[in-house]
């Protein structure tokens, strides 16, 4: 199998994550660098041989931030620091340089729906209602005659109302997630302005970019309306959060940005529908830069929905915006399990089509082992809001004892799971593995600019298989369903194929393609494959 890696610089030309692919990690999760069972930021910077070995252009980083960890991160104290269970300051900055000389970007979670309810600010605005502070949150008054009635009846998205009581002062105080972390007031313009400085204050820093967590949420309703009933027995959240005043919020994000240079926007916009994600590109120069496409995370991974789905953002998409995909996160866990429900070779097929379709990629760690989720029992469970911690757990780099997560004898802080042949070192042996072909989609995506910025077509496929074109000298073909299958019209040469004995493969009539297998062909019939 010929080797198509070829290692590379990062882009001198602006929009540098239009041909780039991001790696997310977990720095509790990656590798332990100082033995406490907890991965770190020193753990990350031992580990970037893998990253730049299999041929990432960026890494998102998951909370680095002092936090009490309510929510594991994602509630902030300090928008500013970095936390010192990962390493401190010290550390992110060793990681940032390193990854420079590698050619590897690095981007933060920001988090400006709300913070810790140890944050400075929000102890400055429990202090009392005249507080500078008090209007960085949202407060509401009680009910005259029913002084115990929460203001609204917004949820939590984690259970429960969405307002706490804050006897001290005699108000309520809004938190759409946990009661300890409230939620920051972006209609107070002192808000915005400050996520603005904090922006400014980590580009100068290095960093390449945030990812911006809930950024569909950063507005709620000034009148404080009742949500209206989802038909489901809940409510819909059209006025807690999903507002439309909230691309002005993102409008100025990405103003801030601008000024910065060349950093980027990645939002998690956590809507429904693919017309809900496409509003937050704004006219495709003002809002985020790029928008996660959840609706295309949630869908199954058939021929017939992913298909429609990529199709309608390619249809819908404003002028010069471009689309993002993944399979895989934090919160919804991996594609392995949850879409591939544990079959590596159709989690193969997951990981072509990522790698292939016209967008930018993000691959979250453990995707390139296709790495499941992992069962965690009840007594070792972190995750407050239940079921996330599965796929939060730590990387398996080998078979020793600790999976090289870590090699001090201490206890994971999460279960490591039984990974058997789905660790690093057992995979970069295997030609065959999944973590070779991986890092050969990624070479020839680098090494083509058909593969990184050609156009998309769908191309005839037979029912359950699905094939599409990029540009004019490529194209690409999946069965994801349950018979073998025959496409048309794909003359040429395979480059890489989930079942790698295909690889230089001529194709000369129809493509035969067995369930869960998939192809890049190379239209035409050159002598051989270069990278």
């Amino acid at each position: 199998m010929q080797a198509l890696h070829a290692p590379g610089t990062v882009s001198s030309v602006t929009e540098w994550w239009r041909e780039a692919v991001l790696y997310q990690l977990y720095p509790r999760s990656y590798r332990d660098a100082d033995g406490d069972g907890h991965g770190d930021l020193g753990g990350v910077l031992e580990r970037l041989d893998h990253l730049e070995w299999l041929g990432v252009d960026a890494v998102w980083l998951n909370p680095t931030m002092p936090s009490p960890n309510a929510d594991w991160g994602y509630d902030v104290a300090d928008y500013l620091g970095v936390h010192p269970d990962l390493g401190g300051p010290a550390a992110l900055e060793a990681l940032i340089a390193d990854a420079g000389r590698r050619g590897i970007r690095v981007l933060l979670d920001l988090v400006p729906n709300h913070t810790s309810e140890a944050h400075p600010w929000f102890a400055d605005a429990c202090s009392g209602r005249d507080a500078e502070h008090r209007g960085f949150y949202v407060w509401a008054d009680p009910d005259p005659e029913d002084p115990a009635r929460p203001p609204t009846n917004w949820q939590g998205v984690f259970g429960g109302s969405a307002w706490t009581w804050h006897e001290p002062t005699g108000q309520w105080y809004l938190h759409n997630f946990l009661p300890e972390q409230p939620d920051l007031n972006w209609w107070d313009p002192r808000v915005p302005a400050a996520f603005g400085e904090i922006l400014t204050a980590w580009a100068a820093r290095g960093v390449a970019g945030f990812r911006i967590d809930v950024a569909h949420a950063l507005i709620h309703d000034r009148h404080l309306r009742d949500d209206p009933p989802d038909g489901a027995g809940g409510v819909a959240k059209r006025f807690s959060m999903n507002r439309p005043e909230g691309h002005d919020a993102l409008r100025g994000l990405r103003r801030a940005a601008d000024a910065a240079g060349d950093f980027l926007l990645l939002g998690e916009t956590y809507v429904d529908t693919v017309a809900e994600v496409l509003r937050f590109y704004g006219d495709g120069t003002d809002e985020l830069h790029l928008a996660f496409n959840v609706p295309f995370i949630h869908r199954e991974l058939a021929a017939a929905p992913m298909r429609a789905t990529v199709e309608a953002v390619e249809a819908g998409l404003p002028p010069g915006a471009w689309p993002v995909w993944t399979g895989s996160n934090h919160d919804d866990g991996r594609l392995t399990t949850r879409w591939a429900d544990g079959d590596e070779a159709r989690a193969r097929c997951a990981l072509v089509l990522l790698l292939t379709l016209r967008g930018t990629p993000v691959l979250y760690y453990g995707d390139e082992l296709a790495l499941p989720d992992v069962p965690v029992p009840p007594e070792r469970v972190r995750d407050r809001a239940g079921g996330r911690d599965a796929c939060r757990t730590p990387m398996p780099w080998s078979a020793a004892p600790g999976a090289g997560f870590t090699d001090a004898g201490a206890e994971p802080w999460l279960p490591l799971g039984g990974h058997a042949g789905r660790d690093v070192a057992a995979q970069r042996a295997d030609p065959g593995s999944t973590l070779q072909l991986v890092r050969d989609l990624i070479a020839l995506r680098r090494a083509e600019p058909e593969l990184r910025t050609g156009a998309y077509a769908t191309l005839p496929a037979p029912p359950g298989a699905w094939a599409w074109r990029r540009g004019t000298g490529w194209a690409v073909a999946l069965n994801l369903g349950e018979a073998e299958v025959r496409v048309e019209g794909l003359a040429g040469t395979v480059a890489v194929a989930t079942r790698r004995a295909r690889d230089g493969e001529r194709v000369a009539g129809p493509l035969a393609l067995a369930p869960a297998e998939g192809v890049v062909v190379r239209l035409g019939w050159p002598d051989e494959v270069t990278a």
